[in-house]
């Protein structure tokens, strides 16, 4: 029963007393996720994509398989606790170069985003990639949108059953594939390989089936609600944008007012804007906006619906850019695209390029300047002090030494700071290429020469043939 007209509507959800409620629109707090059935589309945005899905699958899956001399060229290694990337061995005493780059990718996104929007989201990002190639494959075997809506909403018959099966094979295949080769970046792929053929390795392959089902549940059947209800980058990006910020967006003063209308006729006479309403701008977006309602954060930026509307902008013989990638203020005052490009030097922008650029040129010179060589100092502490032949006060010290270069090294050890300090053990050691090891080092002096207490000792660590050193501190201690 619906309330009499000037009667307040009053909207709760759904309970027993709701029902016998004359004035309650009943409705329901939980509303089923509708499928959005992208329509295929061509243009310059739609051919970007394809060309980063290309890119970024040629890397992603590809690079794995490159060597570097005898090893892997890119392998985070976690059971041997090497990071191999292309020349550099890097044990995890070098997380700092991990968290510059974290720092680094952060950035660079604030910048991206501050400049021309979400960018990443429409063109790189892994959710997108893999979205873009299963709805490829959903397309190729099922048909276009139409053909598709038909399908799903026909009862089951052949057609449809071998239509089906063979998608999900298809989309199993990609999904197993990409966790093979993602668990490929942690053990090496090719030793990877052979353990799975022959059922061995059971963490490795509870790893490579995880990443298998979260890839076929994110790229198969999630899609755009992970952008819209998991990442959290779309909920924060408003932050970073601003009226200058290139974005996609809608003329709506020369849009409006919608309607379809016939080539022959001008719609400025019959009080028309340049949208004909054809909704294709909708049928194309992979999220299911529509971006003639202004900018909304599910959009991921990708253009699609660029393409679509020059489509018909070409058919209707209208200028194109009715939907167009452009600013706020470049709508509002009908810029053209210099006077766009004049604005993207703006505070935010110099701030965050500065800070960036000064981050990568930190990052790189610290690599440059790094040390092939990585040693820890830890005490014995089963053997504090203690006296030993030739009234000589020895303590005792476990030095763990990291080669970081891929050829044997040999090392010298010597030690300075108090005064008739030696080294009693043996004073070299060899490391093979890229190994750590733990030697045993006896620092002796005088009985009664220094005096009761802790004091700081420096062990000197030389490459021999080479200028590689470290000089760690320890302390010595003198028993009262």
């Amino acid at each position: 029963m619906k309330p009499a007209a000037g009667m307040p509507r009053k909207v709760i959800p759904i309970t027993p007393a709701a029902a016998d409620d004359p004035q309650a629109e009943v409705v329901s707090l939980y509303e089923a996720q509708k499928k959005i059935y992208p329509r295929a589309i061509s243009g310059v945005f739609a051919r970007w994509r394809w060309l980063m899905v290309v890119v970024t699958q040629l890397v992603f899956y590809g690079l794995p398989w490159l060597q570097w001399g005898e090893r892997q060229m890119v392998l985070f290694d976690l059971g041997a606790r090497r990071f191999y990337l292309f020349g550099l061995v890097l044990y995890p005493q070098d997380f700092i170069y991990l968290t510059g780059l974290l720092i680094i990718s952060a950035l660079s996104l604030f910048l991206f985003t501050a400049v021309a929007g979400r960018l990443w989201c429409g063109f790189a990002c892994p959710q997108t990639v893999y979205t873009e190639m299963f709805m490829w494959i959903e397309h190729r075997v099922e048909g276009d949108r139409s053909a598709r809506l038909r399908l799903d909403k026909g009862r089951w018959t052949f057609e449809k059953l071998w239509k089906k099966s063979l998608k999900q094979l298809l989309w199993i295949g990609i999904s197993a594939w990409t966790g093979f080769t993602f668990v490929g970046y942690f053990v090496p792929i090719r030793a990877l390989g052979v353990e799975l053929m022959a059922l061995q390795g059971s963490w490795q392959l509870f790893w490579v089936a995880f990443y298998g089902v979260a890839t076929y549940g994110n790229a198969g059947f999630l899609r755009e609600q992970v952008c819209k209800y998991m990442c959290p980058y779309a909920r924060f990006q408003s932050a970073m944008f601003d009226n200058d910020t290139l974005i996609v967006t809608y003329d709506e003063a020369r849009g409006e007012r919608r309607g379809p209308r016939s080539k022959a006729v001008a719609p400025r006479t019959q009080g028309l804007g340049d949208c004909i309403d054809c909704t294709l701008c909708v049928q194309v977006c992979p999220v299911g906006i529509d971006i003639r309602n202004g900018l909304q954060y599910e959009c991921i930026g990708c253009g699609l619906c660029v393409d679509a509307c020059n489509t018909v902008m070409d058919k209707m013989h209208y200028p194109r850019g009715l939907i167009r990638f452009s600013t706020q203020h470049g709508v509002t005052h009908s810029w053209n695209q210099s006077q766009m490009l004049r604005r993207v030097l703006r505070p935010r922008v110099l701030v965050y390029g500065a800070v960036l650029a000064a981050l990568c040129i930190g990052m790189v010179m610290s690599l440059v300047a790094r040390t092939p060589l990585k040693v820890d100092v830890v005490r014995d502490r089963a053997a504090l002090s203690r006296i030993v032949a030739g009234g000589r006060l020895e303590n005792v010290y476990r030095l763990q030494i990291m080669n970081a270069t891929e050829r044997l090294q040999r090392y010298r050890i010597g030690a300075h700071g108090l005064d008739g300090l030696e080294v009693a053990s043996g004073p070299g050691v060899a490391i093979g290429p890229a190994e750590s090891r733990w030697v045993a080092v006896r620092l002796q002096v005088p009985y009664g020469v220094v005096p009761p207490g802790s004091h700081p000792v420096f062990f000197d660590i030389r490459a021999e043939g080479a200028a590689t050193q470290v000089v760690e501190k320890s302390v010595f201690l003198v028993p009262r």
